[in-house]
């Protein structure tokens, strides 16, 4: 009776094998660093989290605001909505403020834009304000690099209580 084995030699994939000797010596070191450094790049949060830039639009515009959210004898915020302005995804809303019209004051509230909407709320909290006292402010939003995006409102005043 005749026993068959089910394994191949290993002395099978030599130089005369298609995928064996020399070639094989070239793919597995291959495969491996492709497998490893897929892994690693998939395993570092922000190189899975990058988002391109979106295309600038045109003309960026307020469409709601800007509007005292919140008020109080030391604090407000100010929120206003306006069309997504597109570039980089990180960008500030900013409010030049003062109590008279120099607007030598600036608060800045940092937000991450989400391309796939077609508006972006903007919203500001300006601390450590003078109890019933007369502000005035203008908004504005800018790319992390402090580039304005063009959207400069008109000046709006508040009244602290």
């Amino acid at each position: 009776m005749a026993v068959h084995s089910r394994y191949v030699p290993l002395h099978g994939l030599c130089s005369s094998h298609p995928f064996g000797g020399a070639e094989m010596n070239r793919i597995v070191p291959t495969w491996t660093i492709t497998v490893l450094a897929g892994t690693l790049l998939l395993s570092i949060p922000s190189a899975a989290q990058l988002v391109p830039p979106a295309k600038k639009v045109a003309h960026v515009r307020i469409t709601q605001g800007p509007a005292i959210e919140m008020g109080n004898s030391g604090s407000t915020v100010i929120r206003w909505t306006s069309n997504t302005p597109g570039g980089s995804p990180g960008h500030y809303g900013v409010v030049h403020y003062g109590t008279d019209q120099k607007l030598s004051q600036t608060a800045k509230s940092h937000i991450r834009l989400n391309q796939n909407h077609r508006y972006t709320m903007f919203r500001v909290r300006i601390d450590d304000l003078k109890p019933r006292t007369t502000y005035y402010y203008r908004v504005d939003s800018t790319d992390t690099d402090g580039r304005s995006d063009g959207l400069i409102s008109s000046v709006k005043t508040f009244t602290t209580r």
